[in-house]
């Protein structure tokens, strides 16, 4: 859907503009604490409420599923309401979600209220973005995204895990919900008396309720598949082949009916006119499944293999968020100060990713936090070059009319590239787990002289604790057991680390390729457009009109140069002559 948007200009004011920025990121911020509630407090929540598995991961689906409707919805809602009403509106709504979902153990109730917060969360992000874009010029806009990718992208993978392990170490998963929200009716305020453009009235488009009932359930299908396809070894699960075939469907569905809306469907196609934003949309999924496949891993390595607490396992990023930070600022600074391209930076990002996860896949049961910590600071610096300059270069040539729907389209696949990068490194991990036990396995067997020598000194270790000699037996066999599964697991890490940099060095060719393409089509349909409108041109500008001949001349100018030089012709510009023959 095109989003018909225009803005009148704001009264200046440095203050006003401090304030509106400020509440917009505290804004995103309660997103980032809702949106990650559920990676370091699951077993904990499961225990309160008293869920099955089963039952738990409708709070996961419910939440990721409305989140990336309120994507597709959010830049139709920003042609009805004012942005900065609507960012107001969505704070609230996830607030007062957040703080029922402290004082409640339902499991019903809960379902409902992280639909809710998914909501407002996706169309919180969309205005909030755009809301940017629209009130400040394009020259101030790296430093702003920046600031904005803080709230974003930078608290969800760094800040929000520290934060909700030590809430869980020394209080509950209920104070996560709490903590939203001081921090969401601090939003509020500093809105409410924030200065912002105000959209100019235009004529309100009817709502696509067919493309938004369809793109629903074909995201709903998706989510579900995605985020439990693994636990349900995939299409082995009735349920889930299901639900991928009904998926598949309504997406074709959806965008055979977008094409036939004609422009008033939900997606503006117009967007993908643009070779810049285009290009960004296909890096969108490859930067998706980074963040999130590499944030899913780190905390998960940390809590299976090396047995930290929570509070241990998010503070193990916390320092990432520092360089994340730093080189946000340092990209900001060279486009805008030094006007680097955008572009410039983004094999910076790539290479610096790469070579962290390829550090990481060397890590070991004994490994620690000192360990694992050169690797991880060099994936926070390389995440802030390769985001902010994606950003810039998707939203850069997008103007008031599609920026909206632009920077929806951008968030869902960005999304969706994370949870097919999550759920693809979960199977890899799973699958991996399995055949590593089965490898092993085959090799410790009762007769070899090593095992007997483990069996033996474990049993004795054992008995000289005061177990007797048949119980120590068995426990020396199962902790040999427990050894050869912890040995897998780690393998199966380092693994998937290593799928992650493999994942650049495949798609890093790729994109240039698709890069390369874009910017040839593009030329193309320039020489195209410019051939198709010489010859009207030409024409146009040899037809010679006489002061006596049929045509005259329109502008006073002419009729003054051919009334001052009688008998000579004079050219004039009739655009309803180009069709003369």
């Amino acid at each position: 859907m095109t989003t018909a948007f225009t803005t009148s200009p704001s009264r200046d004011g440095s203050t006003t503009g401090v304030l509106l920025v400020t509440g917009i990121l505290l804004a995103t911020l309660t997103e980032a604490i809702a949106s990650t509630v559920l990676s370091l407090g699951r077993g904990d929540i499961i225990g309160d409420t008293y869920a099955t598995p089963d039952e738990f991961a409708w709070l996961d689906v419910g939440y990721t599923a409305l989140k990336l409707i309120g994507f597709m919805a959010g830049p139709w809602l920003m042609n009805r309401h004012n942005p900065l009403s609507l960012i107001i509106g969505s704070t609230l709504a996830m607030g007062m979600a957040c703080g029922i979902a402290a004082t409640t153990a339902r499991l019903d109730l809960l379902v409902a209220l992280r639909i809710i917060q998914g909501f407002s969360g996706g169309t919180l992000l969309v205005a909030g973005q755009a809301l940017i874009f629209l009130t400040y010029p394009r020259s101030r806009q790296p430093l702003l995204q920046a600031l904005f990718a803080m709230g974003s992208v930078v608290a969800p993978a760094t800040i929000a895990p520290a934060l909700q392990g030590w809430l869980l170490d020394s209080q509950s998963w209920t104070w996560i919900f709490f903590s939203v929200v001081p921090m969401a009716l601090t939003a509020v305020g500093l809105l409410l008396i924030a200065d912002a453009p105000m959209p100019l009235k235009a004529a309100p488009r009817p709502f696509d309720w067919i493309g938004f009932s369809l793109i629903s359930i074909t995201l709903f299908c998706f989510t579900y598949v995605f985020s439990q396809g693994s636990r349900w070894d995939w299409f082995d699960e009735p349920c889930i082949l299901w639900l991928t075939v009904i998926g598949a469907a309504t997406l074709m569905a959806f965008l055979g009916q977008q094409v036939l809306a004609k422009g008033q469907g939900l997606i503006d196609f117009t967007l993908f006119k643009s070779e810049d934003f285009s290009f960004a949309f296909v890096v969108s999924f490859v930067a998706g499944a980074a963040l999130f496949g590499s944030a899913f891993l780190i905390p998960s390595f940390a809590v299976s293999v090396l047995a930290f607490t929570p509070t241990d396992a998010g503070l193990l990023l916390l320092p990432s968020g520092a360089l994340f930070i730093g080189s946000l600022s340092i990209a900001a600074f060279l486009m805008q100060v030094r006007h680097v391209p955008p572009v410039a930076t983004v094999p910076f990002g790539i290479l610096m990713i790469m070579v962290a996860m390829w550090m990481l896949s060397g890590s070991t049961r004994e490994s620690g936090a000192d360990d694992m910590m050169a690797a991880i600071l060099l994936r926070g610096f390389g995440l802030g070059f390769l985001f902010l300059s994606i950003t810039l270069i998707a939203f850069g040539k997008l103007d008031g009319r599609n920026l909206a729907s632009g920077i929806g389209l951008f968030n869902t696949g960005r999304q969706l590239g994370g949870l097919i990068g999550v759920a693809a490194l979960q199977t890899l991990i799973d699958h991996n787990v399995a055949a590593n036990v089965a490898v092993l396995g085959a090799n410790i067997t009762a007769g070899r002289p090593a095992v007997i020598e483990r069996l033996t000194t474990t049993a004795a270790m054992l008995t000289a604790k005061g177990m007797d000699a048949a119980a120590a037996s068995r426990a020396a066999t199962s902790l040999l057991g427990r050894a050869v599964t912890g040995q897998s697991t780690v393998i199966a890490f380092d693994t998937a680390f290593n799928a992650v940099a493999l994942l650049f060095v495949i798609a890093a060719p790729v994109l240039v390729a698709i890069k390369i393409a874009l910017s040839r089509h593009a030329k193309e349909r320039a020489t195209r457009s410019l051939k198709s409108s010489e010859p009207q041109q030409a024409f146009t500008t040899s037809l010679p009109v006489c002061r006596h001949g049929l045509a005259r001349a329109d502008s006073r100018a002419m009729q003054s140069q051919a009334q001052s030089n009688p008998g000579r012709c004079v050219t004039v510009f009739r655009p309803e002559l180009r069709n003369f023959k």
